[in-house]
């Protein structure tokens, strides 16, 4: 197969395009978008140069499906899934936060917490923790999301007085995002993973707020293993993941980590096809359901929007 690295598409009532790190998104007459997950990866803010087959739909199919199993908890974006690369959505006025729930001291709030820091976005944590140890209950350490360059940690406190987001539509944010990480937890168990942090997107429509983006996706959250969890952080061992994070340690194990002067290891069609593997690999874990290759090009990915703009004539 070949990666689907980028878009040129011109759909009917095409208004406007936006290109992410790994996502084209479509305008369509100003009502709605549709997000194509394409088949490009990043890491460290880098995109890398070789897209990775599947990885679009694996993507787009774990966020449709937890979508649908949280839409009882608040209204979300999706409107249809045209192709399994593909979420077509209202287009909502986003709330410039993301909402970052930590379930377990790990990565960012980890590396904080070793530099001998006990709060982060205002949140104050225990002492005597350990790296992947339970929290007593999950804390939100939201960050401001930038246009630009790199999301920033930012306090409750200081998203309310900055204006980013008023008081009562902020403490209904935290509020959708623990019950969306409530219902991620549960739904994690019983796949015999555990959720350990995530981040949300939040957006408003016609007064109401509605979830967004992608949802529990292994490339917005990270998964443990919950079998063997407690004897590895007992003596102080690695957790088993069940994320992006795979990427990460080969590329530092290959000597870049985003600075400035380091160059990408050559990504080998070997390399590449590993991390297919991986991918469908995270799919099948955190769906429960074998995954179904559907072989695609942008071709058919253009005419299966297509199709569903045409069906709303």
């Amino acid at each position: 197969m070949k990666a689907i690295v980028e878009t040129g598409f011109n759909l009917p009532g095409q208004v406007g395009k936006y290109v992410g790190k790994v996502r084209d998104v479509y305008d369509i007459d100003g009502e709605y978008l549709a997000m194509v997950v394409t088949d490009r990866i990043s890491a460290f803010d880098v995109v890398l140069p070789e897209g990775i087959p599947y990885k679009g739909q694996v993507l787009n199919r774990i966020a449709a499906k937890f979508l649908d199993a949280t839409s009882d908890i608040l209204p979300n974006w999706k409107v249809a899934v045209p192709d399994p690369a593909v979420t077509v959505g209202y287009k909502c006025e986003p709330f410039k936060v993301e909402m970052v729930i930590r379930g377990y001291l790990a990565g960012h709030a980890w590396r904080e917490y070793k530099a001998g820091k006990r709060t982060l976005c205002g949140v104050p944590f225990p002492d005597g923790m350990v790296e992947n140890q339970k929290f007593p209950e999950p804390i939100i350490t939201p960050t401001t999301k930038a246009a630009e360059g790199h999301d920033e940690d930012i306090s409750k406190e200081d998203i309310i007085a900055s204006g980013l987001v008023n008081r009562e539509d902020y403490e209904r944010l935290e509020e959708y995002t623990r019950a969306i990480f409530q219902r991620g937890t549960e739904i994690a168990a019983k796949q015999g993973l555990i959720l350990v942090d995530t981040k949300y997107e939040f957006g408003k429509r016609n007064g109401e707020i509605y979830l967004m983006d992608e949802v529990h996706t292994p490339d917005s959250s990270r998964y443990f293993y919950a079998e063997g969890y407690e004897e590895r952080l007992a003596k102080g061992e690695r957790q088993k993941q069940l994320s992006k994070e795979f990427v990460r340690e080969w590329l530092m194990a290959n000597g870049f980590q985003g600075q400035e002067g380091q160059k990408v290891p050559e990504m080998t069609p070997e390399v590449v096809a590993g991390i297919t593997d991986r991918y469908i690999e995270l799919y099948e874990h955190i769906t429960g359901e074998k995954f179904e290759k559907v072989e695609y090009s942008g071709a058919s990915i253009e005419a299966n929007v297509r199709a569903w703009i045409d069906s709303l004539k």
